[in-house]
């Protein structure tokens, strides 16, 4: 219930951009499924940008447009892993189908690859990034970020009013 609250308090900001850092990371796996389903149909009314942080592959796989996977430090992006699965997007559906089974197979083993090369353990980053959309924001410590007009100074993101 925390995490949807903190949803709905990002989204009455109308953001054109949404940061999700682990969001559903503290809670079980039938409301982790509810929350993603929650976040795709956000994103489908809305049409706004949403960057999920995840560690989680499927989660990844099963919400983005694109999977985004991270080195170990010093980080940088080590692979764009486009997802091309038919919305809209069903649990059990989606999760069956052999591209979703390619897909998650195709970021683990690039995760695998650099921690088998003793780098450490990459991330994994999901983007659900509608055609148009850009920013930057500013974070409460909730896992939820949103943002209206970025001002980028000097390689840092402040939010304006």
């Amino acid at each position: 219930m925390q995490q949807r609250a903190a949803i709905a308090r990002a989204l009455a900001y109308e953001p054109s951009i949404l940061l999700l850092d682990e969001p559903f990371a503290s809670v079980d796996a039938q409301t982790r499924a509810d929350l993603e389903d929650l976040l795709l149909d956000v994103w489908e009314r809305k049409r706004l940008t949403v960057l999920l942080v995840t560690h989680d592959i499927d989660e990844a796989v099963y919400l983005a447009s694109r999977v985004v996977v991270l080195s170990a430090s010093p980080t940088h992006v080590k692979e764009v892993v486009p997802v091309d699965l038919p919305r809209p997007r069903d649990q059990i559906t989606t999760k069956e189908m052999p591209e979703f089974a390619h897909l998650r197979a195709q970021v683990f083993a690039s995760i695998k690859a650099e921690s088998s090369a003793g780098a450490g353990a990459p991330s994994a980053g999901a983007a659900a990034v509608p055609d148009g959309t850009s920013g930057s924001a500013a974070g409460r410590g909730d896992g939820v970020t949103s943002h209206k007009k970025p001002d980028v100074t000097s390689g840092i993101t402040r939010e304006q009013e």
